[in-house]
């Protein structure tokens, strides 16, 4: 006689569809437009567009371009912030703006200067 396929149990379900209590931070402040002012003084290579702050590297070929791609996901995985990334052959655009706080934030300055120091690395120098 065949068996009817086993259910979860009600407890199994009740656990997994419970919801978290944790109620998530609140995004960061937006930054005002002197406190990017200030902070793009201090990062000359990165650029105000819009909303957001962008810049492009060069690297000496597309497999760095790639590295450096995934060294930078792998980062704003850490620090859950992803930037948006625009691939072409040897060059990599990061553009950063904290979508859930609608601009500019510390947020972005943070992960630009994690972008940087990455590009800085041996296997992966920009040229200009």
């Amino acid at each position: 006689m065949a068996q009817a396929p086993k259910s979860r149990s009600s407890s199994a379900k009740a656990a997994t569809a419970a919801p978290s209590s944790a109620t998530p931070p609140p995004p960061p402040a937006r930054l005002s437009d002197a406190e990017v002012d200030a902070h793009l003084a201090k990062a000359p290579e990165w650029s105000l567009v819009g909303d957001t702050i962008q810049r492009t590297y060069t690297f000496p070929d597309f497999l760095a371009s790639l590295a450096f791609v995934n060294a930078v996901a792998a980062e704003a995985e850490r620090v859950q912030h992803h930037p948006d990334m625009l691939i072409r052959y040897n060059r990599v655009t990061l553009t950063l703006s904290t979508h859930d706080s609608g601009g500019i934030t510390t947020k972005d300055f943070a992960l630009a200067a994690s972008a940087d120091a990455l590009a800085a690395t041996p296997s992966g120098t920009p040229r200009a």
